[in-house]
């Protein structure tokens, strides 16, 4: 059976998941300040593997797990870092529970972020307990059996070249998830969170480390196709695009501006055409952009 690997080989698209921590938001699950939706492995398993189901029935072909902020500082910040080992095994057993059940063959992707605790970047450790709390979390996604490390919401050259240390070490593939918007005056990308890093500045620093794919993620639609253009100067391999709907007010996400599935999907036409084949989605979209995006790129005669 075709690998995710052996689909872009062949220049097909593939289509991803969309957002995990909104749509367990949109189910009832409470987020959290200092682990965002990391506690939800803890708190709501039955719901994070529904997530995971529903992304599966959508037609996604890669499912991320629940692991974008649970890193061991982040998690001693929540309250539960001795439960650090028993959330992240759970968050990738219920990813592949979620496949299993669906017969389907649905690789999963082993998320890693730069998240600080209590989301303030006043509060990271020390470099080298930053480097070592990444390098654990990476070596336990892979023991646990993930296929692909996603390193999701890169922004900058420090903390994010650790992530990617960490991630390359597990011998894994790695997808590197960078994110931007448009400045303020509408002349060029910045990183998402990070208004004075020109959006040039993470990808000359992080893609030249090799990673197996380049994706543009949590980003403004209206920054995607600049984006695309960027990374194309600067990478031939493949790339992907999983951007995000709303606005975030921590600890929660505010879908202020809506995207309908199908206006996502020519959306995801239009990013295609510009060179990526992976789509997918980022906070704010559901099960039914995905499912859009299923039907756009894989449907008889799509």
């Amino acid at each position: 059976m075709a690998t995710w690997q052996d689909r872009l080989d062949r220049d097909e698209v593939l289509v991803i998941d969309g957002a995990t921590g909104t749509e367990l938001e949109r189910r009832g699950v409470p987020m959290n300040l200092a682990s965002w939706s990391g506690l939800a492995v803890h708190t709501h398993p039955e719901v994070v593997r529904e997530v995971h189901a529903a992304y599966i029935d959508a037609g996604a072909e890669v499912i991320v797990t629940n692991t974008f902020g649970t890193t061991r500082f982040v998690l001693e910040t929540a309250g539960v870092g001795d439960e650090f080992e028993a959330i992240n095994r759970r968050a990738v057993r219920l990813a592949m529970e979620a496949r299993d059940a669906s017969g389907r063959d649905v690789a999963i992707a082993g998320s890693i972020s730069n998240l600080p605790p209590d989301m303030d970047p006043g509060n990271y450790p020390a470099p080298d307990e930053e480097l070592q709390g990444l390098r654990e979390l990476a070596a336990l996604l892979a023991d646990c059996g993930v296929d692909v490390i996603a390193l999701e919401m890169l922004q900058d050259t420090r903390h994010a070249a650790r992530a990617m240390d960490a991630a390359l070490e597990t011998g894994l593939p790695v997808w590197l998830g960078v994110s931007c918007r448009r400045r303020p005056d509408g002349q060029g990308l910045v990183s998402f969170d990070l208004p004075n890093v020109d959006f040039a500045k993470p990808l000359d620093a992080l893609i030249p480390m090799g990673p197996a794919v380049v994706n543009i993620m949590h980003s403004e639609i209206a920054a995607v196709p600049e984006a695309i253009g960027m990374v194309r100067d600067r990478w031939s391999g493949p790339l992907g695009v999983y951007p995000e709907i709303g606005e975030f007010e921590p600890p929660n996400w505010r879908k202020d501006v809506d995207v309908a599935p199908d206006d996502f999907a020519l959306h995801a036409r239009d990013w295609v055409r510009l060179g990526a084949r992976l789509v997918g989605g980022c906070c704010g979209t559901t099960p039914e952009h995905i499912a859009a995006l299923d039907a756009a790129f894989h449907a008889p005669g799509a």
